[in-house]
């Protein structure tokens, strides 16, 4: 007897479901990440039995004292400690000059029990700092954002393997994988270029052999291309900016997207949405993601796994 998938599948295929459609299976990042966690908590035990009491490390540079930046890096705490790893927080003063954090970042460098380093951005400084010099002036080794140019070039090169993946397009791919869609062979697009999300998500996915189309702020037919698409990445930073009648019927949907819109039925006057129109769009994919509880949790779960995976690759060195 056919299951419910099994039996919507088939009437897709066949073009004979009708007016009835079921709704998308929705991709759950809430519990995605918690099967990371999980695994990289098993991980790092053995790491510890193995190397007597040995324990990844991971190092939060922030500048300032932005609440934002705060609370993002409260959750990455809170998810190394639940993991076992190792994290402090170093906060300068919103006074530090540019000499100051790289000074701070060459001391993580040269700090062989650190494993992994990241750079809370913005910089929230009264002087002006360069992002991209502070960002390239992690050692790639410790670089478990995966922002540096020699990360990303290895990336945009195919090198999977001896490289750091930014953690958000790392999460997606997790996330595509939970559905058994398989990405060789299908079109995928992706909305948005930037640094941190779109760009390296064209990467992932062409060296995962998808047939991949980049969409951005200058692309004149985005119905059309969100149309073809088998599996769609949206990253663009506009609130449910894509439409469920764009969306291609069985395409699995991966919203990036974190927007607040006003909301009178809500305490705070808000609510937060993704950069896809989930009502609409969840009528005609085969799997979507929500917002919130979907690429969120993830990002900070595969920040999580670099992590790790960057003090596999230190103890590796060391034992040979």
């Amino acid at each position: 007897m056919l299951s419910l998938a099994a039996l919507s599948l088939r009437l897709r295929a066949s073009g004979c479901q009708g007016s009835w459609r079921s709704m998308a299976t929705v991709i759950s990042g809430n519990k995605t990440s918690k099967l990371v966690r999980e695994r990289l908590k098993k991980e790092v035990e053995k790491m510890r039995s193995q190397f007597s009491g040995f324990r990844p490390s991971l190092v939060v540079l922030q500048v300032g004292d932005r609440d934002d930046s705060n609370l993002y890096i409260s959750t990455k705490l809170k998810a190394a400690a639940e993991i076992g790893i190792d994290a402090k927080h170093v906060r300068l003063p919103n006074t530090a000059t540019q000499d100051e954090v790289l000074q701070s970042i060459m001391s993580v460098n040269e700090n062989t029990s650190i494993h992994g380093l990241i750079v809370q951005l913005p910089l929230d400084s009264v002087n002006s700092i360069d992002t991209e010099l502070v960002t390239n002036a992690v050692s790639p080794e410790k670089d478990v954002d995966g922002l540096s140019c020699i990360n990303a070039g290895k990336l945009s090169r195919g090198d999977l393997n001896d490289c750091f993946i930014p953690c958000t397009p790392n999460g997606c791919m997790e996330l595509i994988r939970q559905t058994g869609v398989s990405v060789a062979g299908r079109h995928a697009v992706v909305i948005g270029r930037s640094k941190i999300v779109g760009a390296p998500m064209h990467d992932l996915l062409l060296w995962n052999h998808a047939t991949v189309t980049t969409c951005h702020s200058k692309t004149p037919d985005l119905p059309e291309q969100v149309g073809r698409a088998d599996i769609l990445v949206v990253g663009a930073g506009r609130a449910e900016m894509v439409r469920g009648e764009w969306v291609k019927e069985g395409a699995v949907v991966i919203d990036c997207g974190i927007n607040h819109i006003p909301d009178e039925t809500k305490a705070s006057g808000k609510r937060v949405v993704g950069d896809v129109h989930y009502a609409s769009a969840n009528q005609r994919a085969g799997y979507i993601t929500p917002v919130p509880g979907g690429v969120g949790p993830m990002t900070v779960a595969m920040l999580m796994e670099n992590t790790v995976q960057s003090a596999q690759r230190f103890l590796l060195k060391t034992v040979t």
